[in-house]
């Protein structure tokens, strides 16, 4: 296959390829089809111009306020000039621009919870929140995180709130009015408990009008000056996770003075620069009480599975922008004569990029779709299921993220190292989602308790060969390979499990992920438009699953179909 005309002709316009202001939504081929796989044919319709919208926002204005917000991080004014206690946060303008396009204008927050979003008069299902999140987080990685912390925290006021907190405060989380809406936020973390919450020391105290004080500090609060934060503390005398509650804590007291807590000082992150992290004290402030007294970690845990969630989408929408801008370099820049994208080896590391950021889109959306059933209540299976595939892609997409976005850094060269483009602000990014709502060894063995404690192997192995059977099958060639593989990936899982190998758990994970997504994309494949992720799946079994002797040649890089996959972008690029 010649890929160099086309390319060659375009490259040659500037030695330095730059795809600011591409639509990113027309820019990745296989968006529409699989956005209209996973969604009811009448929402993809409606959706459509908005999904076209959001992607030309992602590629230019919206990617430019991130680069501005990202330059100039929030501030803390600890006192007014007249000496009174404020703890205000002082965003720039281009960060409260994006919070006004991600919470009003495109209720990303409040779509999963009312009807009148985007002009769609219900609830969206899950597939339609993380499809635009997956399309907004390509140009702002920051704000997603107090986005996902306001929509789990609504998400977890309903089901575990009494009517009367749920009626007071679910609008001002959901509002579309920019000014009424109430920011969401998780204030968890102490520093002698992050993964060990048991080890939380702030104190819980009953007041006599059925109200609680909360006394402590807290050590890493996102979205630190939001309007209702999910807070855990202790309440009882039990010792562990026992004595925990969870509470619900306001920012404004009824009287609208401020609730008594202070933010003593921000946080100098690494990424995420454009939000506002920082530390908190707790000095007697107001808070209520959301479900039963002493099992305020596992209320709190429905939270952090939905945040575990977000995480996933964020990684793979993060690996998608790398992806999409690596093979814009790689079409477009010129070396010794031939564009990048003809050199050979090039070809294999763009594959192999390709390769995880597909995988775990395919993991977002059946992630997202078994959500979907389990709260519908229209699969028995689909609790176990969800349950198990949420720990699934926090642990492997968000690995893979750092990856991929490094990776992109280097096809891009110098520049990709400079911070006037994307590359640094997506790598320094991508290394939150293996730390934050538990790192890669807490997450691991949580998806060993998923299987001790659920019981949820037997719906994911049901799920994988539901998945194969209504999908494109594998190649005869590659089929048994692709058996044996999936029969040790389960028989290692359950192995480690019954015997509480727990020094196994990373393994367990990487091979549950890689088996569920293969045959995610073999399910895709059936689709319409969706051929080639057929071939992704190959590519997952030769290089993520299958034995592999590392003194072979695949010869992968030349193959034609492959090549297709490459050369399969928009001309708008």
């Amino acid at each position: 296959m010649d890929m160099s005309s086309p390319s060659l002709a375009q490259a040659t316009d500037t030695p330095v390829p730059d795809a600011r202001g591409i639509n990113l939504y027309r820019a990745d081929p296989m968006a529409a089809a699989l956005f209209a796989t996973y969604l009811p044919a009448p929402l993809m319709a409606h959706l459509a111009p908005h999904f076209d919208r959001l992607g030309k926002l992602a590629g230019g204005h919206l990617d430019e306020l991130a680069s501005v917000a990202d330059k100039n991080p929030p501030t803390l004014s600890v006192r007014s000039r007249t000496g009174l206690d404020e703890s205000r946060i002082d965003k720039h303008p281009a960060y409260v621009e994006m919070e006004r396009l991600g919470f009003a204008e495109f209720g990303l927050a409040a779509l999963s919870h009312r009807g009148g979003v985007l002009g769609w008069p219900q609830a969206m299902p899950p597939a339609a929140k993380y499809a635009l999140t997956y399309l907004f987080v390509q140009a702002e990685f920051g704000l997603c995180c107090p986005i996902s912390m306001t929509d789990s925290l609504a998400r977890t006021l309903r089901k575990f709130g009494e009517p009367s907190l749920v009626e007071r405060f679910l609008p001002m989380l959901t509002s579309l009015d920019f000014d009424e809406l109430h920011q969401g936020a998780m204030f968890m973390t102490e520093q002698g408990a992050g993964s060990d919450v048991g080890a939380t020391t702030t104190q819980a105290a009953l007041q006599a009008d059925g109200s609680w004080q909360l006394t402590g500090d807290k050590w890493f609060c996102s979205n630190a000056d939001a309007g209702l934060a999910m807070v855990l503390a202790r309440s009882e005398e039990a010792p562990g996770l026992k004595g925990i509650s969870l509470f619900l804590l306001p920012r404004e007291l009824p009287d609208g003075t401020h609730n008594r807590y202070r933010i003593l000082r921000l946080k100098d992150k690494l990424g995420t620069r454009s939000m506002a992290s920082g530390e908190i004290r707790l000095e007697g402030a107001q808070a209520y009480l959301v479900g039963q007294r002493g099992r305020g970690f596992k209320h709190m845990a429905d939270m952090i599975n939905n945040s575990r969630l977000s995480n996933g989408v964020r990684a793979a929408g993060l690996m998608r922008r790398a992806l999409t801008e690596a093979l814009h370099v790689a079409g477009h820049r010129v070396a010794f004569g031939r564009t990048l994208v003809q050199l050979p080896l090039m070809r294999r590391q763009l594959l192999k990029m390709m390769m995880r950021t597909e995988q775990a889109r395919t993991m977002v959306f059946q992630t997202a779709a078994a959500l979907e059933r389990a709260e519908r209540a229209s699969d028995p299976q689909a609790p176990a299921l969800a349950r198990i595939l949420t720990p699934l892609i926090k642990f492997r997409a968000c690995r893979d993220a750092r990856k991929v976005t490094g990776d992109a850094m280097e096809v891009r060269g110098g520049c990709g190292y400079i911070e006037e483009w994307s590359d640094p602000r997506l790598l320094r990014d991508a290394h939150l989602g293996s730390i934050w709502e538990g790192t890669s060894n807490i997450v691991a063995l949580d998806v060993l308790r998923a299987i001790q404690r659920e019981h949820s192997l037997p719906a994911l192995r049901d799920h994988v060969t539901r998945l194969l059977q209504e999908g494109c099958p594998a190649d005869a060639a590659v089929l048994p390979a692709q058996t044996l593989a999936i029969e040790r990936s389960f028989a290692f899982a359950e192995h480690a499990a019954v015997h509480d190998q727990s020094h196994l758990a990373r393994q367990v994970a990487s091979a549950l992920y890689h088996v569920v997504t293969l045959a995610g994309l073999r399910w895709e494949a059936a689709r319409d438009g969706l051929a080639g992720r057929a071939l992704l799946a190959d590519l997952v079994l030769a290089h993520r699953l299958a034995p592999r002797d590392p003194l072979t040649d695949n010869g992968v890089e030349n193959d034609p179909r492959y090549l297709a996959l490459l050369a399969h972008a928009p001309e708008s690029l």
